[in-house]
């Protein structure tokens, strides 16, 4: 929850430049709150930037009061959403069941899903990281295309706080993840405290495909240092 669309428009004057150092194939998304998406859709036509959103509902509409549905995020522009985002989970209620049903909605309108998956600080501890990790994916992707998805690793005690989760960790819960996808190709993002100064180890590592990037996006060259990972 961050940036007017004011706010959203000086970012973009100071991060589109970077892209011109930026490898080709390489693909690059922005996922504003929804107040941002009609502007942002403006501004990035025919740039190399991708639209996304933070959140869908699993109906076309209804009374739903502050849900924002599918149709009304690809007339935006938008391709891409995150769904069951750890702040989601944590602070409004989503389950494993309400995140399956957004996933079947966004697949549904042509909107290509991220799912989020990741576990406490508590949990790990636990040694219950594989197991939760296991059932959010066996639940979470019940009914969902494989073709048409990305899945983010996001270890909840990593985000926000500083303390990022080894690279070589990420890496090997990352590929538990695909072990247990029926496609293996599907792109897998590691979430969780990802900075400039962190980003070339973490995409040197063979299973993670992507970065969902939190608090180091705000800022357009701490951003762009992390698209134009070396």
């Amino acid at each position: 929850m961050f940036k007017t669309q004011a706010e959203t428009q000086e970012f973009l004057r100071g991060f589109l430049p970077h892209l011109q150092e930026t490898p080709e194939g390489r693909e690059v998304l922005l996922c504003p709150p929804f107040t941002n998406l009609n502007v942002l859709s403006k501004s990035l036509h025919g740039s190399r930037v991708q639209l996304g959103a933070q959140n869908v509902h699993w109906e076309e509409k209804g009374a739903y009061t502050g849900e924002i549905s599918a149709p009304m995020l690809t007339e935006s522009g938008v391709r891409f959403v995150i769904v069951g985002h750890s702040e989601r989970r944590q602070y409004f209620c989503e389950t494993d069941t309400t995140v399956n049903l957004r996933l079947k909605a966004a697949q549904q309108f042509g909107l290509t899903p991220i799912l989020c998956v990741g576990e406490t600080k508590q949990q790990r501890n636990a040694g219950e990281t594989e197991s939760l990790i296991s059932t959010q994916l066996e639940k979470g992707l019940v009914g969902v295309d494989q073709e048409n998805l990305v899945i983010a690793y996001e270890p909840i005690w990593a985000i926000g706080t500083g303390e990022t989760c080894e690279a070589t960790e990420a890496n090997r819960v990352i590929g538990l993840i695909r072990s247990q996808l029926s496609n293996p190709h599907v792109p897998i993002q590691y979430g969780g405290s990802v900075k400039p100064d962190n980003i070339d180890e973490i995409m040197a590592q063979p299973e993670i495909d992507g970065v969902l990037v939190g608090g180091a996006s705000l800022e357009p060259a701490s951003f762009a240092r992390i698209v134009n990972y070396k």
